[in-house]
């Protein structure tokens, strides 16, 4: 249900957006460094196995900031690691697509699916900015988003919301809820699980879900 039409925006508004030095858009380029030959073809199929999983609009809807180096920069699923991908007991099916001897794990994708994953299908994540903002000669560095950059994203966030018509809607952080205010979008702020923040952000998911009737495993 979800799967081409959202699939049919991210080809015409996301895939083609060229990288700059300090903005990474790995559904479009690779690193001969750090990625594998496919890895461009592995990601976008990543992502669009993750779009099949749900046979249903998730009445749930997460904003997080921007891809991680250790998270979608290679797996292609927001919050999400090529670990989890590769993991058997995981409920979504991927790939790897670095170089790297062992698939990437990323700290905030652990915590995000250990506090998320009893919920699943009911919730669908997507970040503001979805290339991995980075230090310019840094690839594998993380740098706040700027408000251009959010803005830029801004008509392909408005479109997926259009699309998927939650009843909820979470921003993961402040640029989250800065993009989220900017489309004109009713969201409740949930802290971000990076740099200490596991504990509320735990406890912002849990009361949202309980508020609306959905149990673990529900």
């Amino acid at each position: 249900m979800l799967l081409e039409p959202v699939w049919q925006r991210l080809e015409r508004e996301l895939f083609p957006v060229p990288s700059r030095e300090d903005l990474w858009n790995p559904y479009r380029d690779r690193s001969d460094e750090l990625d594998r030959a496919d890895a461009v073809a592995v990601r976008r199929m990543n992502l669009r196995n993750y779009l099949a999983a749900y046979a249903e609009r998730p009445p749930v809807f997460l904003l997080a900031e921007a891809p991680g180096p250790w998270g979608c920069r290679f797996s292609g699923v927001p919050l999400t690691s090529e670990a989890q991908l590769t993991d058997a007991t995981f409920p979504l099916d991927g790939a790897q697509s670095s170089l790297n001897e062992t698939p990437y794990r990323e700290y905030s994708a652990g915590i995000y699916w250990r506090v998320l994953g009893p919920y699943f299908p009911h919730f669908f994540t997507w970040n503001a900015v979805p290339l991995h903002p980075h230090r310019p000669g840094a690839p594998l560095t993380i740098r706040t988003p700027g408000r251009r950059e959010v803005a830029a994203f801004g008509e392909l966030l408005a479109g997926l919301l259009d699309l998927l018509r939650p009843e909820r809607i979470l921003a993961i952080g402040r640029k989250a809820e800065y993009a989220l205010a900017k489309v004109g979008a009713e969201a409740t702020y949930v802290r971000h699980p990076s740099q200490g923040g596991a504990g509320k952000f735990e406890a912002g998911v849990r009361a949202a879900f309980s508020e609306m009737g959905l149990a673990e495993g529900g």
